[in-house]
């Protein structure tokens, strides 16, 4: 996969992580647990983007 592509397939998932996380924060009764793991996944995400975009 190319970088670009790789780089799309992260903004997606990133994206699809931030809307279950709505989804998941404004249920009546939220799981704290499926919070932190979304929180944990969107930030590991974030993380390989930035080091993506750092110069080699």
């Amino acid at each position: 996969m190319g970088r670009d592509a790789r780089l799309d397939a992260l903004n997606s998932r990133h994206s699809e992580l931030d809307d279950r996380l709505q989804d998941e924060t404004t249920r009546p009764l939220p799981d704290s647990s499926l919070i932190a793991a979304l929180k944990r996944q969107k930030l590991a995400i974030k993380d390989e983007m930035a080091r993506m975009a750092r110069p080699h």
